[in-house]
Protein backbone atom coordinates (compact mmCIF):
# COMPACT_ATOMS: atom_id res chain seq x y z
CA UNK A 1 0.00 0.00 0.00
CA UNK A 2 1.19 3.53 -0.66
CA UNK A 3 1.42 6.53 1.64
CA UNK A 4 -0.57 9.60 0.73
CA UNK A 5 0.84 12.93 -0.39
CA UNK A 6 0.45 16.06 1.69
CA UNK A 7 -1.69 18.84 0.29
CA UNK A 8 1.41 20.99 -0.13
CA UNK A 9 2.73 18.43 -2.63
CA UNK A 10 -0.35 18.72 -4.80
CA UNK A 11 -0.86 21.18 -7.67
CA UNK A 12 -3.47 23.92 -7.08
CA UNK A 13 -6.00 22.17 -9.33
CA UNK A 14 -5.82 19.00 -7.23
CA UNK A 15 -5.97 20.93 -3.96
CA UNK A 16 -9.10 22.80 -5.05
CA UNK A 17 -10.79 19.61 -6.23
CA UNK A 18 -10.01 17.74 -3.02
CA UNK A 19 -11.44 20.62 -1.00
CA UNK A 20 -14.67 20.39 -2.99
CA UNK A 21 -14.88 16.68 -2.22
CA UNK A 22 -14.08 17.13 1.47
CA UNK A 23 -16.78 19.79 1.81
CA UNK A 24 -19.23 17.56 -0.14
CA UNK A 25 -19.94 20.47 -2.49
CA UNK A 26 -18.79 18.44 -5.48
CA UNK A 27 -20.97 17.24 -8.32
CA UNK A 28 -20.37 13.66 -9.42
CA UNK A 29 -21.43 11.57 -12.39
CA UNK A 30 -21.79 7.79 -12.60
CA UNK A 31 -21.88 6.22 -16.06
CA UNK A 32 -23.82 2.96 -16.10
CA UNK A 33 -26.73 2.55 -13.68
CA UNK A 34 -26.68 -1.21 -13.28
CA UNK A 35 -25.77 -3.52 -10.40
CA UNK A 36 -22.50 -1.62 -9.86
CA UNK A 37 -23.31 1.94 -10.83
CA UNK A 38 -26.64 2.41 -9.07
CA UNK A 39 -25.46 1.36 -5.57
CA UNK A 40 -22.37 3.55 -6.03
CA UNK A 41 -24.46 6.53 -7.15
CA UNK A 42 -26.76 6.12 -4.14
CA UNK A 43 -23.96 5.94 -1.58
CA UNK A 44 -22.24 8.97 -3.14
CA UNK A 45 -25.50 10.93 -3.08
CA UNK A 46 -26.20 9.91 0.52
CA UNK A 47 -22.78 11.29 1.49
CA UNK A 48 -23.84 14.74 0.29
CA UNK A 49 -22.69 14.91 -3.33
CA UNK A 50 -25.03 15.94 -6.11
CA UNK A 51 -24.99 12.88 -8.37
CA UNK A 52 -26.03 12.45 -11.98
CA UNK A 53 -26.45 8.91 -13.24
CA UNK A 54 -26.03 8.23 -16.94
CA UNK A 55 -27.55 5.23 -18.66
CA UNK A 56 -28.47 4.64 -22.29
CA UNK A 57 -31.54 2.64 -21.27
CA UNK A 58 -34.39 5.19 -21.12
CA UNK A 59 -36.52 2.80 -19.02
CA UNK A 60 -33.94 2.83 -16.21
CA UNK A 61 -33.63 6.60 -16.38
CA UNK A 62 -37.41 7.04 -16.26
CA UNK A 63 -37.71 4.73 -13.25
CA UNK A 64 -34.98 6.59 -11.36
CA UNK A 65 -36.54 9.95 -12.13
CA UNK A 66 -39.80 8.60 -10.66
CA UNK A 67 -37.92 7.49 -7.55
CA UNK A 68 -38.13 3.78 -8.34
CA UNK A 69 -35.42 1.14 -8.00
CA UNK A 70 -34.95 -1.89 -10.25
CA UNK A 71 -32.36 -3.87 -8.27
CA UNK A 72 -32.78 -5.70 -4.95
CA UNK A 73 -29.93 -4.02 -3.07
CA UNK A 74 -31.40 -0.53 -3.40
CA UNK A 75 -34.91 0.31 -2.21
CA UNK A 76 -37.26 2.65 -4.02
CA UNK A 77 -37.52 4.61 -0.78
CA UNK A 78 -33.79 5.39 -0.96
CA UNK A 79 -34.07 6.52 -4.57
CA UNK A 80 -37.20 8.58 -3.98
CA UNK A 81 -35.65 10.44 -1.04
CA UNK A 82 -32.51 11.34 -2.98
CA UNK A 83 -34.45 12.41 -6.06
CA UNK A 84 -36.79 14.55 -3.96
CA UNK A 85 -33.83 16.24 -2.23
CA UNK A 86 -32.15 16.95 -5.57
CA UNK A 87 -29.16 14.77 -4.74
CA UNK A 88 -29.76 12.20 -7.48
CA UNK A 89 -30.83 12.73 -11.07
CA UNK A 90 -30.61 10.47 -14.10
CA UNK A 91 -30.20 11.10 -17.80
CA UNK A 92 -29.38 9.42 -21.10
CA UNK A 93 -27.29 12.43 -22.18
CA UNK A 94 -23.60 12.87 -21.41
CA UNK A 95 -24.11 16.63 -21.66
CA UNK A 96 -25.56 16.38 -18.14
CA UNK A 97 -21.99 15.79 -16.94
CA UNK A 98 -20.58 19.03 -18.34
CA UNK A 99 -20.03 20.64 -14.93
CA UNK A 100 -19.29 17.62 -12.74
CA UNK A 101 -16.11 17.38 -10.69
CA UNK A 102 -15.75 13.61 -10.85
CA UNK A 103 -16.98 10.70 -12.95
CA UNK A 104 -17.08 6.97 -12.24
CA UNK A 105 -17.35 4.64 -15.22
CA UNK A 106 -19.34 1.49 -14.32
CA UNK A 107 -20.18 -0.07 -17.68
CA UNK A 108 -20.21 -3.78 -18.62
CA UNK A 109 -17.07 -5.51 -19.87
CA UNK A 110 -18.26 -8.84 -21.30
CA UNK A 111 -16.32 -11.37 -23.32
CA UNK A 112 -16.85 -11.85 -27.03
CA UNK A 113 -17.86 -15.30 -28.27
CA UNK A 114 -14.21 -15.79 -29.22
CA UNK A 115 -13.17 -15.27 -25.59
CA UNK A 116 -11.58 -11.86 -26.26
CA UNK A 117 -12.36 -8.88 -24.01
CA UNK A 118 -15.12 -6.63 -25.31
CA UNK A 119 -14.29 -3.08 -24.23
CA UNK A 120 -16.85 -1.46 -26.52
CA UNK A 121 -18.82 0.04 -23.63
CA UNK A 122 -15.69 1.55 -22.05
CA UNK A 123 -14.53 3.02 -25.36
CA UNK A 124 -17.96 4.53 -26.01
CA UNK A 125 -18.09 6.08 -22.53
CA UNK A 126 -14.59 7.53 -22.82
CA UNK A 127 -15.22 9.07 -26.22
CA UNK A 128 -18.49 10.57 -25.00
CA UNK A 129 -16.60 12.09 -22.04
CA UNK A 130 -13.79 13.65 -24.07
CA UNK A 131 -15.78 16.69 -25.28
CA UNK A 132 -16.78 17.55 -21.69
CA UNK A 133 -13.48 16.72 -19.96
CA UNK A 134 -12.25 19.87 -18.25
CA UNK A 135 -9.56 21.11 -15.92
CA UNK A 136 -10.26 20.14 -12.32
CA UNK A 137 -12.00 16.84 -13.09
CA UNK A 138 -11.27 13.27 -12.02
CA UNK A 139 -12.30 10.16 -13.96
CA UNK A 140 -12.33 6.76 -12.24
CA UNK A 141 -12.79 3.53 -14.16
CA UNK A 142 -14.52 0.77 -12.17
CA UNK A 143 -15.31 -1.68 -14.96
CA UNK A 144 -13.23 -4.85 -14.67
CA UNK A 145 -10.57 -5.14 -17.33
CA UNK A 146 -7.02 -6.32 -17.96
CA UNK A 147 -3.93 -4.61 -16.47
CA UNK A 148 -2.93 -1.61 -18.54
CA UNK A 149 -6.36 -0.61 -19.83
CA UNK A 150 -6.59 2.68 -17.93
CA UNK A 151 -3.14 3.83 -19.01
CA UNK A 152 -3.12 2.40 -22.53
CA UNK A 153 -6.71 3.06 -23.60
CA UNK A 154 -8.23 5.86 -21.51
CA UNK A 155 -5.20 8.10 -21.01
CA UNK A 156 -4.36 8.70 -24.71
CA UNK A 157 -7.99 9.57 -25.49
CA UNK A 158 -8.16 12.10 -22.65
CA UNK A 159 -4.72 13.64 -23.25
CA UNK A 160 -5.65 14.16 -26.90
CA UNK A 161 -7.92 16.94 -25.61
CA UNK A 162 -4.81 18.91 -24.65
CA UNK A 163 -5.22 18.47 -20.90
CA UNK A 164 -2.33 17.04 -18.84
CA UNK A 165 -2.95 14.11 -16.49
CA UNK A 166 -1.95 14.78 -12.88
CA UNK A 167 -2.03 18.54 -13.47
CA UNK A 168 -5.25 19.45 -15.27
CA UNK A 169 -7.31 16.28 -14.92
CA UNK A 170 -6.91 13.11 -12.87
CA UNK A 171 -7.37 9.48 -13.88
CA UNK A 172 -7.54 6.32 -11.75
CA UNK A 173 -8.81 2.76 -11.61
CA UNK A 174 -10.83 1.44 -8.68
CA UNK A 175 -12.23 -2.08 -9.03
CA UNK A 176 -15.86 -2.62 -8.13
CA UNK A 177 -16.43 -5.20 -5.39
CA UNK A 178 -20.21 -5.50 -5.53
CA UNK A 179 -21.69 -8.80 -4.36
CA UNK A 180 -25.45 -8.54 -5.03
CA UNK A 181 -27.67 -9.60 -2.15
CA UNK A 182 -25.11 -9.19 0.64
CA UNK A 183 -26.08 -7.26 3.75
CA UNK A 184 -22.82 -7.60 5.70
CA UNK A 185 -20.41 -6.21 3.08
CA UNK A 186 -21.86 -3.38 1.04
CA UNK A 187 -20.52 -0.60 -1.16
CA UNK A 188 -20.02 1.54 1.93
CA UNK A 189 -17.94 -0.75 4.13
CA UNK A 190 -16.11 -2.94 1.60
CA UNK A 191 -12.51 -1.61 1.39
CA UNK A 192 -12.01 0.38 -1.82
CA UNK A 193 -8.78 -0.14 -3.75
CA UNK A 194 -7.64 2.90 -5.77
CA UNK A 195 -4.67 3.23 -8.11
CA UNK A 196 -4.03 6.37 -10.12
CA UNK A 197 -2.04 7.05 -13.26
CA UNK A 198 0.08 9.27 -10.99
CA UNK A 199 0.28 9.53 -7.19
CA UNK A 200 -1.61 12.82 -7.42
CA UNK A 201 -4.38 11.09 -9.36
CA UNK A 202 -4.61 8.51 -6.58
CA UNK A 203 -5.01 11.23 -3.94
CA UNK A 204 -7.78 13.00 -5.84
CA UNK A 205 -9.69 9.78 -6.54
CA UNK A 206 -9.31 8.72 -2.90
CA UNK A 207 -10.72 12.07 -1.80
CA UNK A 208 -13.78 11.60 -3.99
CA UNK A 209 -14.58 8.17 -2.56
CA UNK A 210 -13.29 8.91 0.93
CA UNK A 211 -16.28 11.03 1.86
CA UNK A 212 -18.70 8.18 1.18
CA UNK A 213 -16.83 4.94 1.88
CA UNK A 214 -15.44 3.56 5.13
CA UNK A 215 -12.03 2.31 3.99
CA UNK A 216 -9.75 3.42 1.14
CA UNK A 217 -6.75 1.30 0.06
CA UNK A 218 -4.28 3.27 -2.04
CA UNK A 219 -1.97 1.34 -4.36
CA UNK A 220 0.94 2.53 -6.44
CA UNK A 221 -0.59 2.45 -9.93
CA UNK A 222 -3.70 1.79 -11.96
CA UNK A 223 -2.13 -1.48 -13.13
CA UNK A 224 -1.85 -2.74 -9.54
CA UNK A 225 -5.52 -1.90 -8.94
CA UNK A 226 -6.56 -3.62 -12.18
CA UNK A 227 -4.54 -6.73 -11.32
CA UNK A 228 -5.96 -6.78 -7.77
CA UNK A 229 -9.47 -7.28 -9.10
CA UNK A 230 -8.39 -10.07 -11.42
CA UNK A 231 -6.48 -11.85 -8.64
CA UNK A 232 -9.54 -11.76 -6.36
CA UNK A 233 -11.79 -13.44 -8.89
CA UNK A 234 -9.14 -15.74 -10.34
CA UNK A 235 -8.62 -17.04 -6.80
CA UNK A 236 -12.30 -17.85 -6.59
CA UNK A 237 -12.56 -19.33 -10.09
CA UNK A 238 -9.56 -21.61 -9.58
CA UNK A 239 -10.78 -22.84 -6.20
CA UNK A 240 -14.28 -23.44 -7.53
CA UNK A 241 -12.72 -25.34 -10.41
CA UNK A 242 -10.77 -27.42 -7.91
CA UNK A 243 -13.79 -28.33 -5.80
CA UNK A 244 -15.84 -29.06 -8.94
CA UNK A 245 -13.18 -31.53 -10.02
CA UNK A 246 -13.16 -33.00 -6.51
CA UNK A 247 -16.93 -33.52 -6.90
CA UNK A 248 -16.30 -35.49 -10.11
CA UNK A 249 -13.56 -37.50 -8.37
CA UNK A 250 -15.80 -38.27 -5.40
CA UNK A 251 -18.58 -39.48 -7.67
CA UNK A 252 -16.16 -41.89 -9.36
CA UNK A 253 -14.95 -43.11 -5.96
CA UNK A 254 -18.40 -43.43 -4.43
CA UNK A 255 -17.73 -40.73 -1.81
CA UNK A 256 -20.13 -37.98 -0.69
CA UNK A 257 -18.40 -34.75 -1.78
CA UNK A 258 -20.59 -32.63 0.52
CA UNK A 259 -19.46 -34.60 3.55
CA UNK A 260 -15.86 -34.19 2.42
CA UNK A 261 -16.25 -30.43 1.97
CA UNK A 262 -17.89 -29.98 5.38
CA UNK A 263 -15.24 -32.10 7.09
CA UNK A 264 -12.41 -30.15 5.46
CA UNK A 265 -14.08 -26.87 6.48
CA UNK A 266 -13.75 -27.86 10.13
CA UNK A 267 -10.04 -27.02 9.90
CA UNK A 268 -9.66 -23.56 11.45
CA UNK A 269 -6.56 -22.60 9.45
CA UNK A 270 -5.06 -23.16 6.01
CA UNK A 271 -8.37 -23.95 4.30
CA UNK A 272 -11.19 -21.88 2.84
CA UNK A 273 -14.51 -23.54 2.06
CA UNK A 274 -15.67 -23.64 -1.55
CA UNK A 275 -18.60 -25.72 -2.74
CA UNK A 276 -19.21 -27.46 -6.08
CA UNK A 277 -22.08 -26.63 -8.39
CA UNK A 278 -23.44 -26.76 -11.95
CA UNK A 279 -21.05 -24.10 -13.26
CA UNK A 280 -19.98 -20.51 -12.74
CA UNK A 281 -22.27 -17.51 -12.82
CA UNK A 282 -22.32 -13.80 -12.19
CA UNK A 283 -20.65 -10.77 -13.69
CA UNK A 284 -17.14 -11.47 -12.37
CA UNK A 285 -15.93 -15.01 -11.74
CA UNK A 286 -16.70 -16.56 -15.15
CA UNK A 287 -15.23 -13.58 -17.02
CA UNK A 288 -12.51 -11.74 -15.10
CA UNK A 289 -9.85 -14.50 -15.06
CA UNK A 290 -10.15 -14.80 -18.84
CA UNK A 291 -9.28 -11.11 -19.16
CA UNK A 292 -5.99 -11.88 -17.42
CA UNK A 293 -5.41 -15.03 -19.49
CA UNK A 294 -6.01 -13.05 -22.69
CA UNK A 295 -3.62 -10.27 -21.65
CA UNK A 296 -0.86 -12.72 -20.80
CA UNK A 297 -0.98 -14.17 -24.30
CA UNK A 298 0.35 -10.82 -25.51
CA UNK A 299 3.52 -11.45 -23.48
CA UNK A 300 3.71 -15.10 -24.64
CA UNK A 301 2.65 -16.64 -21.35
CA UNK A 302 -0.02 -19.30 -20.85
CA UNK A 303 -2.09 -18.91 -17.67
CA UNK A 304 -2.43 -22.65 -17.10
CA UNK A 305 -4.32 -22.55 -13.79
CA UNK A 306 -6.87 -20.13 -15.22
CA UNK A 307 -7.42 -22.09 -18.41
CA UNK A 308 -7.71 -25.44 -16.60
CA UNK A 309 -10.19 -24.02 -14.08
CA UNK A 310 -12.19 -22.46 -16.92
CA UNK A 311 -12.28 -25.79 -18.75
CA UNK A 312 -13.59 -27.63 -15.68
CA UNK A 313 -16.13 -24.97 -14.72
CA UNK A 314 -17.39 -24.52 -18.29
CA UNK A 315 -18.02 -28.26 -18.61
CA UNK A 316 -19.99 -28.57 -15.35
CA UNK A 317 -23.42 -27.96 -16.99
CA UNK A 318 -22.77 -30.91 -19.32
CA UNK A 319 -21.55 -33.01 -16.40
CA UNK A 320 -24.64 -32.37 -14.26
CA UNK A 321 -26.95 -33.15 -17.18
CA UNK A 322 -25.14 -36.44 -17.73
CA UNK A 323 -25.53 -37.25 -14.03
CA UNK A 324 -29.22 -36.40 -14.19
CA UNK A 325 -29.62 -38.50 -17.34
CA UNK A 326 -28.04 -41.45 -15.51
CA UNK A 327 -30.48 -40.93 -12.64
CA UNK A 328 -33.43 -40.98 -15.09
CA UNK A 329 -32.05 -44.13 -16.70
CA UNK A 330 -32.19 -45.82 -13.30
CA UNK A 331 -35.93 -45.20 -13.45
CA UNK A 332 -36.14 -46.51 -17.03
CA UNK A 333 -36.79 -43.03 -18.41
CA UNK A 334 -34.91 -41.41 -21.31
CA UNK A 335 -34.00 -37.74 -21.04
CA UNK A 336 -35.64 -37.06 -24.41
CA UNK A 337 -39.31 -36.48 -23.78
CA UNK A 338 -38.94 -36.32 -20.00
CA UNK A 339 -40.39 -33.34 -18.15
CA UNK A 340 -37.60 -31.53 -16.27
CA UNK A 341 -38.25 -28.72 -13.80
CA UNK A 342 -35.24 -26.48 -13.21
CA UNK A 343 -35.52 -25.06 -9.70
CA UNK A 344 -33.76 -21.69 -9.42
CA UNK A 345 -32.18 -19.93 -12.40
CA UNK A 346 -30.48 -16.81 -10.97
CA UNK A 347 -26.70 -17.05 -10.80
CA UNK A 348 -26.73 -17.03 -6.98
CA UNK A 349 -29.34 -17.45 -4.22
CA UNK A 350 -31.87 -14.77 -3.31
CA UNK A 351 -31.26 -12.38 -6.22
CA UNK A 352 -32.78 -11.89 -9.68
CA UNK A 353 -29.43 -11.52 -11.46
CA UNK A 354 -29.17 -13.87 -14.45
CA UNK A 355 -25.78 -12.74 -15.74
CA UNK A 356 -23.73 -15.77 -16.87
CA UNK A 357 -25.98 -18.06 -14.83
CA UNK A 358 -25.18 -21.75 -15.34
CA UNK A 359 -28.94 -22.33 -15.51
CA UNK A 360 -28.93 -20.75 -18.97
CA UNK A 361 -26.51 -23.41 -20.24
CA UNK A 362 -28.33 -26.17 -18.36
CA UNK A 363 -31.71 -25.24 -19.88
CA UNK A 364 -30.21 -24.82 -23.35
CA UNK A 365 -28.57 -28.25 -23.22
CA UNK A 366 -31.74 -29.89 -21.90
CA UNK A 367 -33.74 -28.41 -24.77
CA UNK A 368 -31.13 -29.61 -27.26
CA UNK A 369 -31.48 -33.13 -25.87
CA UNK A 370 -35.24 -33.10 -26.33
CA UNK A 371 -36.35 -32.65 -22.73
CA UNK A 372 -39.56 -30.79 -21.91
CA UNK A 373 -38.21 -27.98 -19.73
CA UNK A 374 -39.94 -25.76 -17.20
CA UNK A 375 -38.45 -23.65 -14.45
CA UNK A 376 -39.44 -22.02 -11.19
CA UNK A 377 -37.70 -19.00 -9.70
CA UNK A 378 -39.47 -16.52 -7.39
CA UNK A 379 -37.04 -13.78 -8.45
CA UNK A 380 -37.00 -14.30 -12.23
CA UNK A 381 -40.46 -14.19 -13.86
CA UNK A 382 -39.25 -14.91 -17.40
CA UNK A 383 -36.14 -15.73 -19.43
CA UNK A 384 -35.32 -15.01 -23.05
CA UNK A 385 -31.96 -16.39 -24.12
CA UNK A 386 -30.29 -17.77 -27.22
CA UNK A 387 -33.49 -18.26 -29.20
CA UNK A 388 -35.68 -19.72 -26.45
CA UNK A 389 -38.06 -18.13 -23.97
CA UNK A 390 -39.62 -19.51 -20.79
CA UNK A 391 -41.77 -18.18 -17.96
CA UNK A 392 -41.55 -19.30 -14.35
CA UNK A 393 -44.31 -21.78 -13.51
CA UNK A 394 -46.94 -20.23 -11.21
CA UNK A 395 -47.40 -23.26 -8.93
CA UNK A 396 -44.16 -24.82 -7.74
CA UNK A 397 -45.51 -27.95 -6.05
CA UNK A 398 -47.89 -28.72 -8.91
CA UNK A 399 -45.00 -28.45 -11.38
CA UNK A 400 -42.82 -30.62 -9.12
CA UNK A 401 -45.48 -33.34 -8.97
CA UNK A 402 -45.77 -33.36 -12.78
CA UNK A 403 -42.02 -33.46 -13.45
CA UNK A 404 -40.02 -36.60 -14.17
CA UNK A 405 -37.05 -34.87 -12.54
CA UNK A 406 -36.46 -31.67 -10.57
CA UNK A 407 -32.97 -30.22 -10.96
CA UNK A 408 -31.98 -27.75 -8.24
CA UNK A 409 -29.62 -25.25 -9.88
CA UNK A 410 -29.96 -22.26 -7.54
CA UNK A 411 -30.76 -22.82 -3.86
CA UNK A 412 -32.98 -19.84 -2.99
CA UNK A 413 -33.73 -19.62 0.73
CA UNK A 414 -37.48 -19.12 0.31
CA UNK A 415 -38.11 -22.52 -1.30
CA UNK A 416 -39.94 -25.15 0.74
CA UNK A 417 -37.48 -27.98 0.09
CA UNK A 418 -39.26 -30.59 2.27
CA UNK A 419 -42.45 -30.00 0.27
CA UNK A 420 -40.49 -30.30 -2.97
CA UNK A 421 -38.93 -33.57 -1.81
CA UNK A 422 -42.32 -34.98 -0.85
CA UNK A 423 -43.98 -34.09 -4.15
CA UNK A 424 -41.11 -35.06 -6.46
CA UNK A 425 -40.51 -38.33 -8.26
CA UNK A 426 -36.79 -37.61 -8.65
CA UNK A 427 -34.61 -34.70 -7.53
CA UNK A 428 -31.12 -34.00 -8.82
CA UNK A 429 -29.60 -31.55 -6.36
CA UNK A 430 -26.54 -29.67 -7.63
CA UNK A 431 -26.34 -27.39 -4.56
CA UNK A 432 -26.95 -29.76 -1.62
CA UNK A 433 -30.11 -27.79 -0.79
CA UNK A 434 -31.82 -30.98 0.34
CA UNK A 435 -28.90 -32.08 2.49
CA UNK A 436 -28.67 -28.65 4.11
CA UNK A 437 -32.35 -28.99 5.03
CA UNK A 438 -31.76 -32.42 6.54
CA UNK A 439 -33.49 -34.32 3.74
CA UNK A 440 -32.00 -37.75 3.07
CA UNK A 441 -34.44 -39.38 0.65
CA UNK A 442 -33.65 -42.19 -1.78
CA UNK A 443 -35.23 -40.21 -4.62
CA UNK A 444 -32.80 -37.30 -4.05
CA UNK A 445 -29.55 -37.59 -6.00
CA UNK A 446 -26.84 -35.13 -5.02
CA UNK A 447 -23.98 -33.84 -7.14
Amino acid sequence: MTEGLSKKELPPTAQALIERFESCQARVGVIGMGYVGLPLAVILAESGYSVTGIDLDPKKVEMLQRGESYIEDISSAQIAKLVKNGKLTASTSFESLTKVDGVSICVPTPLRKTGDPDLTFIISAVRALCPILHSGMVVILESTTYPGTTREMLLPEFEATGLLVGEDFFLAFSPERIDPGRLDWTVKNTPKVIGGITPICTEVAAAMYGQALTSIIKVSSSEVAEMTKLLENTFRAVNIGLVNEVAIMCNRLGIDVWEVVDAAASKPFGYMKFTPGPGLGGHCIPIDPLYLSWKLKSVKYTARFIELASEINTNMPRYVIQRMQDALNEQSKPLKGSRVLVLGVAYKPNVSDLRESPALDVIGLLLQKGAIVEYYDPYVPSIEHDGWMLESVPDLIKAVSQADCVMIVTDHANIDYPAVAEAATLVFDTRNAMGTNGIRDSKVVRL
